[in-house]
C-alpha cells in the first residue's frame, strides 16, 4: 500500500521551523529531506528513521520495523510528538551527508 500525500504532509508540519523541508514521492512511497538530506523515509504511511548513533538516545524505546524488503530495521517515529521528532531531525541533519548527484545515462 502506497503512503498518502495527507500523512507526508502531517509530518511536514510536525517539522515546522526545524529548517529547510521539502520531500520527493520514490516509487509510490516518499523522503522527507532537511537542507537535502534524507531523514525520514515514509512507507505504507508510516514514518522510519535509520538506526543511527545520533539518534539512539532519543528513540531507545521507539518500535522498530523494515521499511521494504531487503532494508536494514529502521526505527519506527512516533509522529503525534512533534517536538520529539524535530529534535531527532535536527540530529540527524548534523550528520546525514547530502546526497550525490547521479549522472544520467544517455
Amino acid at each position: 500500500m502506497a503512503s498518502t500525500i495527507d500523512f507526508v504532509s502531517f509530518v511536514v508540519e510536525q517539522l515546522n521551523g526545524v529548517g529547510h523541508i521539502r520531500y520527493k514521492k520514490m516509487f509510490g512511497e516518499y523522503m522527507i529531506y532537511c537542507n537535502d538530506k534524507p531523514v525520514i523515509l515514509i512507507c505504507d504511511n508510516t514514518a522510519y528513521i535509520k538506526q543511527l548513533d545520533c539518534v539512539k538516545p532519543y528513540l531507545q524505546n521507539a518500535e522498530t520495523g523494515v521499511p521494504y524488503e531487503g532494508a536494514k530495521e529502521h526505527f519506527i517515529a512516533d509522529i503525534d510528538n512533534g517536538e520529539l521528532l524535530q529534535t531527532v531531525v535536527k540530529e540527524l541533519e548534523k550528520v546525514v551527508p547530502i546526497p550525490k548527484k547521479r549522472e544520467k545515462k544517455i
